[in-house]
């Protein structure tokens, strides 16, 4: 039976749940430790998505190009901003489909776990 959908509610309540700092510093470090895993499926996340494709190569050779120096450094300033707001929903997303994983390893009966053998005669 698939999961039911979470309601704002229940985000709203999650994401002060993890305001905690000790809450954090766990996640912390289970995160460094997957760091290289995650990075190869966020990398692969943004380069599907296009994100560093041509158009964007693009953006960045005229936002450097940019004669005045003020425009140029708001409009690197805003390739950087959107650069993060989207490597952060990816990254959000790339966690949701992790804790879901985990979730399912845990409930799933394990292949080597002697408790889910039948009993022998």
């Amino acid at each position: 039976m698939p999961d039911a959908p979470y309601t704002a509610d229940e985000v709203d309540a999650a994401v002060r749940a993890i305001s905690d700092p000790q809450r954090l510093r766990r996640a912390e470090q289970i995160v460094t430790h997957a760091v290289p895993g995650l990075q190869r499926i966020i990398d692969g996340a943004l380069q599907d998505g296009g994100w560093f494709s041509q158009g964007h190569e693009q953006q960045v050779e005229s936002a450097a190009a940019e004669p005045d120096p003020e425009q140029r450094t708001a409009r690197l300033h805003q390739l950087l901003a959107d650069e993060s707001r989207l490597a952060m929903l990816v990254g959000v997303t790339v966690g949701f489909e992790l804790a879901s994983e985990l979730a399912r390893q845990r409930t799933a009966p394990s292949a080597n776990d002697p408790s889910d053998e039948e009993p022998r005669p």
